[in-house]
């Protein structure tokens, strides 16, 4: 079975310098194969005996931190789960720049009582809410967001986001080896 792994914060910035090596030796020492890293910002597509668990999440984890002293969160997807909040991305019809059309997944369930705030209050910016994931169209560039901090700690500790154009790189990959 394929799977994707996203790893939090890492080669973003110059911050938490995780080579593809490292980050690809990782993943195999928690138990995946046929492992592939894509672009330079933690997102790898692997093959597994079964669905990944959140104990592989922390091996994946404890390597990168032994390995390159870098503290990540990792975000571990089966194709199916990957491909279902790709194509559920209820702002697709919105965006006309796939790099300002963020997914963020999210390692577990949204936690009760999370809630987007009002189109008016983040107006030109659009959020919503789905199964493990937040869709975010920002027109005006991701770094000029005006979603508030304290609605991105509400989530949860592990949560990462991807742009439209690294989604479907990585879905592409899926195809690929598919």
């Amino acid at each position: 079975m394929l799977g994707v792994g996203l790893i939090r914060g890492i080669n973003v910035g110059g911050n938490a310098r995780v080579a593809k090596a490292d980050l690809a030796a990782a993943f195999e020492a928690a138990g995946f194969e046929d492992v592939v890293t894509l672009l330079q910002s933690g997102n790898v597509v692997f093959r597994s005996s079964g669905a990944p668990t959140a104990e592989q999440a922390q091996a994946v984890a404890a390597a990168l931190a032994q390995s390159s002293e870098v503290d990540a969160g990792v975000v571990l997807l089966a194709e199916e789960r990957f491909r279902r909040i790709a194509a559920d991305n209820p702002l697709l019809d919105v965006s006309d720049d796939d790099s300002r059309l963020v997914v963020t997944f999210l390692d577990h369930d949204l936690p009760d009582g999370v809630r987007a705030p009002d189109d008016a209050e983040l107006a030109p910016e659009v959020v919503r809410l789905g199964d493990r994931a937040v869709y975010q169209w920002s027109p005006l560039g991701v770094s000029k967001s005006v979603l508030p901090a304290a609605f991105w700690r509400s989530l949860g500790p592990v949560a990462t986001g991807r742009n439209q154009r690294t989604v479907a790189r990585i879905l592409a990959e899926l195809d690929r080896r598919g």
